[in-house]
């Protein structure tokens, strides 16, 4: 729910967008998605996803926990209550508009309307004087001008086969936004505008080719490794496996560490901007900045890093991958090529080796993310 203060003839307006938790096609969140890497690692087991609202089971019996996890799942910053859901893309967006008067009172308005957009805001500076571009802009009517008198008005909307054909995405730099606008036009003062924002997933297909990753790095007659991953494409849920071969070791490592990169690449034109390949076993240079000359802004982030070996390694050891896509403190994402020409996300592994005198060597391998399922 959204809600307008009192202003304009005393116009109280409530978006509430009809959520039907039953239809496979519309699932309970925890939390909105965000692009920020939660500090807690055990947030998600601590607080599950489920319908928000609802007790959570593992709390039963304790009735004061059941209280504070629905009063925290419910109020919103503004004092309303508001349920997430995610929607999947062939779904209907339909909810009413409730209007609310102080009772004896009435309101004069040039008009009520509801509008859906489909938008993509860009960041400051990586865009060409046009911060955001709607690929999606309906209206519709729902009151003609007149005057309320009613305490309470209710009228419906419905938005149907809406191509919806991006996913919500919310970015460092970028974000994709679905939401549905109510407009109350008055005479001699500005119209009154409140949203309501949609979060559609799209379903990705399981990809009919998946072959191993299998390459050989090293540095000559110093390092030479052999990593394995079973796959390249994983969907969000899944599990990386894979193997590390020392075939040569001459140089005292002490660890070795595995990281889970996403880069967000945006700006006009990202589609047909080169990307450096992934890097080679030498330091690491740095992989962040501004592409003055295509007007490109790369926004790398670590969401999660292990430890995977502590010790020197001996030649033919070898050290076994296993990494649980669910378990990374993140909303992670599908991977997104080009996204109407402003802005890519893909995902690497980052396998680092650290010496004794603190110098770092690193590979970079990307991996292919796409959506099992909704939520």
């Amino acid at each position: 729910m959204s809600f307008f203060g009192f202003g304009g003839g005393g116009i109280k307006v409530e978006i509430e967008l009809e959520e039907h938790p039953e239809r496979a096609g519309i699932v309970a969140l925890d939390h909105p998605p965000t692009w920020k890497v939660r500090k807690n690692v055990f947030t998600s087991l601590k607080y599950p996803p489920g319908k928000r609202g609802l007790p959570n089971p593992s709390l039963a019996g304790n009735p004061a926990a059941v209280d504070a996890a629905s009063a925290t799942a419910l109020v919103s910053p503004g004092g309303g209550h508001h349920n997430t859901y995610a929607y999947e893309a062939s779904e209907d967006v339909e909810g009413k508009v409730v209007l609310f008067l102080p009772q004896g009172k009435k309101a004069d308005h040039l008009g009520i309307k509801v509008q859906f957009f489909g938008r993509i805001d860009m960041g400051m500076g990586i865009h060409e004087g046009r911060p955001h571009y709607d690929f999606i802009s309906l209206s519709k009517e729902l009151v003609p001008p007149g005057t309320l008198y009613q305490a309470k008005t209710v009228v419906p909307f419905h938005f149907r086969n809406v191509e919806k054909e991006f996913e919500s995405y919310r970015g460092r730099n970028v974000s994709v936004r679905y939401f549905v606008r109510v407009v109350v036009e008055r005479k001699f003062l500005p119209p009154l505008h409140k949203e309501d924002e949609v979060f559609v997933q799209i379903i990705g297909k399981e990809p009919e080719v998946n072959e191993s990753i299998k390459m050989e790095v090293g540095i000559e007659d110093c390092l030479h490794i052999e990593f394995e991953y079973e796959r390249r494409c994983y969907h969000l849920n899944d599990v990386i496996l894979g193997k590390i071969n020392f075939l040569l070791v001459r140089i005292k490592i002490k660890h070795m560490e595995l990281a889970v990169i996403r880069r967000e690449t945006s700006g006009e034109g990202v589609a047909t901007t080169s990307i450096a390949p992934p890097g080679s076993a030498q330091p690491a240079p740095a992989i962040q900045g501004v592409n003055a000359d295509a007007n490109i802004l790369t926004e790398t982030q670590t969401l999660t890093k292990y430890e995977i070996m502590d010790g020197a390694p001996v030649k033919g050891e070898q050290i076994p991958v296993r990494l649980y896509l669910k378990g990374i403190p993140a909303d992670l994402t599908p991977t997104y090529d080009g996204v109407n020409n402003r802005f890519s996300v893909r995902y690497f592994l980052n396998l680092v080796l650290v010496d004794e005198e603190d110098r770092r060597y690193f590979k970079q391998q990307e991996i292919i993310l796409w959506r099992k399922e909704i939520g």
